[in-house]
């Protein structure tokens, strides 16, 4: 399902904030006439008492302000009022993205503003806001199937069918909403989960389990739907800066899917928190190694490589299946989990069989694929192809 198939109800209030009325008269002009009925203030205090009268859903501010700034309404707002915030400033040397967006704001514009990526990004943090409506009302929806569980036992299993439902549901919507940004990630997560499955399947893992991963697998990159697009849809090489943003969709997703009481959702959170951690303790966010990684984690990061490694992403073209397997084999021990790599390459042709079925189309050639710059800067390149070379005189 794609994210703009999701209904954002009728006329939704946006509040802006901004001690400079040219910017707050722009927006609030703009987004009315494309159906967004605003309201502005000029200081927090004002929106305060704007917010005590009026339901908002999304309150625009800027930082910078006389009196309390913006992270300061930021803040007030996330305790005491159900409105997500987007916060904008033309001072980002002086705010740091990830405290801002940990803080809890929905996203983090720079000014000037570009009115089109504004409204690019206030659909983003509607769609995802009502994404999460929904999933409250499931949520709220499954504690009444329970109760009448307890009621009602001869239809346990009846209400168990319709519990598993509402959960697959509620991942698929999730999911979704990172899907419109990128025309491959349909496949990439089937082939995510597919990956994942089997390698739980040949770890001997208990098939409830095993399902388990089959269904949180796909959320892995969840996190994702907060990072601006002109960096995740980047296609030279990123800055330190950049990384470090990208970075945080780990957290992002972490965020995103804590406080369920439904298993999927608890691993798919687990998931999404750890799954660039590296063996080697050299991965993030928290900097784990070895079996302090939760095995999800270890699974899902060598099957995310090999997908990456194979299939085009905006900074490279895909990796020829031999390239992409002899780099899987290069970090054993350091990004990935000995056990489960050697696991891996030893199922390699049913992998390569799950990417066939899913992927058709026609791999690259060893002659015709180009290193990314990543991979070249690391090193890889002449690694991996000293090997590639010893094979072919082998």
């Amino acid at each position: 399902m794609d994210a703009s198939s999701i209904k954002i109800p009728g006329n939704p209030p946006i509040l802006v904030v901004d001690d400079e009325p040219d910017i707050t008269e722009m927006i609030s002009l703009a987004l009315n006439r494309r159906g967004f009925p605003c309201m502005t203030a000029e200081n927090a205090n004002e929106a305060l008492k704007l917010l005590t009268k009026t339901p908002f859903d999304v309150v625009i501010t800027d930082i910078r302000m006389p009196g309390l700034s913006g992270v300061d309404l930021l803040k007030i707002i996330k305790e005491e009022y159900n409105a997500d915030v987007m916060v904008m400033t033309g001072f980002t040397e002086e705010y740091d993205y990830e405290s801002v967006i940990m803080a809890g704001a929905a996203d983090f514009i720079q000014k000037p503003i570009s009115f089109r990526e504004l409204l690019i990004r206030l659909k983003r943090v509607l769609r995802l806001r009502y994404l999460m409506i929904e999933r409250d009302q499931i949520n709220r929806e499954l504690e009444k199937n329970v109760e009448q569980l307890v009621k009602y036992s001869s239809q346990l299993n009846i209400a168990h069918q319709e519990l598993q439902y509402a959960y697959l549901d509620t991942i698929n919507r999730l999911v979704a909403a990172t899907e419109y940004r990128d025309e491959d990630t349909g496949e990439h997560i089937v082939r995510i989960s597919r990956y994942c499955t089997l390698m739980a399947e040949k770890l001997g893992m208990p098939s409830e389990m095993v399902e388990l991963i089959q269904y949180a697998s796909p959320m892995h990159d969840i996190g994702k739907i907060g990072i601006p697009d002109h960096i995740l849809l980047k296609s030279d090489q990123l800055t330190a800066e950049e990384f470090e943003i990208v970075k945080t969709h780990t957290t992002i997703g972490a965020s995103i899917l804590e406080n369920s009481r439904a298993e999927v959702l608890k691993l798919s959170r687990e998931i999404a928190l750890t799954h660039h951690e590296k063996f080697n303790g050299k991965g993030y966010p928290q900097g784990l190694s070895g079996t302090d990684i939760p095995v999800s984690g270890r699974i899902l990061a060598i099957a995310d490589t090999f997908d990456a490694l194979t299939s085009k992403r905006p900074y490279k073209t895909p990796y020829p299946f031999k390239v992409a397997v002899d780099i899987i084999k290069a970090k054993k021990g350091g990004h990935f989990d000995p056990e489960i790599t050697d696991l891996f390459l030893d199922n390699i042709e049913e992998i390569r069989r799950i990417k066939e079925e899913i992927d058709n189309r026609e791999a690259t050639s060893l002659s015709d694929f180009i290193w990314s710059r990543r991979d070249i800067a690391a090193g890889m390149d002449k690694k991996i192809m000293a090997r590639l070379s010893g094979e072919s005189r082998a």
